[in-house]
């Protein structure tokens, strides 16, 4: 049908999993289209509505798909669904006639998606876990790896390369865990007719059945039904839905967005994993942008705004349904799913190919870090009994002093002006303002914490 001379969506052949691929994909809609109808078919033939003969016939062409015939009606009557429905029909010679008797198309299309979500589900899920496994190693590892901190982008305190991992994989297990919770709490419309009052099914098989009938079929299909719908299911679901999606997103995107930052060669401490004849520039030879990084960025950036759409198709849709969430439905449900599987693949690649440049930590370190132990220093000297404001202004004047050396390309001489100034030794010989200095043990308790997610997330996958 398609080739390379029309457009192509990125995802369906660049972004994302065939797996997710093939879940949205039109054949695998129309099956799900067909085995609803075959399920409607089987259970009413339990009130005489279907005969053996004709549910025989629809289930040995439920699965013979043919889009093409299908595609052929469409052109003439405009409407997908029934002309899917013709197709199978006119392939039933017997079982054709009572398919479809008193649904409307959201009854077979709504229940269709949800099973698509719910299969979609499964694989964000798995993927989840898979990623915060990875992130539980990496915590593990380095827990108590001493890094350079950044507020404002500007050198902080130390923390540890566990610790901070650890506050993306901590995000990450909570999303994980609604996720789990929203696949839980899953419904389809059911089989409601076209307001939900369900009074076409009631004309057929009796009011007095229609709960033992709609039982059968949450059963058929193994899946739940919501109690009260109109014409579609609530779309509030919908939005829910993406909206966890986009939260895995939004961790992601922060993840890659400081990656991005650390790979800059003015940090260095950290990279992409970067292939032997991958090519960085088509200008620039040299050049080893985290392409990777940038890519979960761009798609998040994507991924963040469907919730909004979600919203309005659920706030805006009028009375009993209109059709105004239709066209957009279309792509949105697809894409969400499709751009999160890409963003969690990447992910996936991306921390388990963590590069960590020890040297440039160290550099750092050396170079900045002596800063943090200034606040340090001005607890002890408080606790000591010096006057505290006099202090600060004693250790901003021989930072400043230090800064303006660094500048310069010097070594920082912060730790040497500390022990060499007469009012700081008033208080605190030099020895022990030097100790005060030792990065690993102004490191609080990071490591702890960091190995505490790491046990929360082995639990959490222990108990999946």
């Amino acid at each position: 049908m398609f080739d390379y001379n029309t457009y192509l969506s990125p995802f369906t052949w660049r972004y994302a999993s065939q797996e997710m691929r093939q879940i949205w994909s039109e054949k695998n809609k129309r099956l799900l289209w067909r085995k609803i109808w075959l399920e409607l078919a089987r259970a009413q033939a339990e009130f005489g509505l279907v005969s053996a003969d004709q549910l025989a016939d629809i289930e040995d062409h439920v699965q013979q798909v043919d889009i093409e015939r299908s595609l052929q009606i469409e052109a003439e009557i405009h409407h997908d669904l029934m002309a899917e429905l013709k197709a199978f029909a006119e392939q039933c010679p017997v079982g054709g006639g009572v398919l479809h008797t008193g649904a409307t198309s959201m009854d077979i299309e709504d229940n269709a998606d949800v099973l698509r979500v719910r299969q979609s589900l499964a694989i964000i899920y798995k993927n989840c876990l898979s990623l915060l496994s990875l992130f539980e190693e990496k915590i593990q590892a380095w827990a108590s790896v001493p890094v350079l901190g950044f507020t404002h982008l500007q050198p902080a305190e130390p923390t540890t390369l566990g610790y901070r991992l650890a506050f993306y994989a901590q995000d990450l297990l909570q999303e994980t865990a609604n996720l789990k919770r929203e696949m839980t709490l899953l419904k389809g419309k059911g089989f409601k007719g076209a307001v939900g009052t369900a009074a076409s099914y009631g004309e057929l098989i009796g009011v007095n059945n229609l709960a033992s009938f709609e039982k059968q079929l949450n059963e058929l299909l193994g899946l739940e039904f919501f109690t009260v719908t109109n014409q579609t299911y609530p779309r509030k679901q919908d939005y829910d839905v993406i909206c966890r999606l986009s939260g895995i997103g939004l961790i992601l995107n922060k993840f890659a967005f400081d990656l991005r930052v650390l790979q800059s060669p003015l940090a260095g401490e950290m990279a992409e994993p970067f292939g032997k004849s991958q090519v960085g520039s088509s200008a620039m030879p040299f050049k080893r942008n985290p392409i990777q990084s940038e890519k979960i960025n761009s798609l998040a950036r994507s991924l963040a705004q469907m919730p909004v759409i979600a919203w309005q198709n659920a706030a805006q849709n009028l009375l009993e349904r209109t059709l105004d969430d239709n066209a957009s439905r279309r792509t949105l449900l697809p894409e969400a799913f499709l751009t999160c599987d890409e963003l969690l693949l990447t992910s996936l690649k991306l921390v388990k190919g963590l590069q960590v440049n020890f040297t440039a930590v160290e550099k750092n370190l050396a170079t900045y870090a002596p800063f943090a132990g200034s606040e340090r220093l001005l607890m002890a000297l408080a606790k000591a009994g010096a006057d505290r404001q006099e202090m600060h202004h004693v250790l901003r004047s021989i930072s400043m002093t230090a800064w303006d050396a660094i500048q310069q390309g010097q070594p920082n001489p912060l730790i040497d002006l500390a022990c060499s100034n007469t009012a700081i030794g008033a208080f605190l010989p030099s020895d022990q303002v030097r100790a005060l200095f030792i990065i690993n043990s102004y490191l609080g308790d990071a490591p702890q914490r960091a190995c505490q997610v790491a046990e929360q997330i082995h639990q959490f996958i222990f108990t999946s």
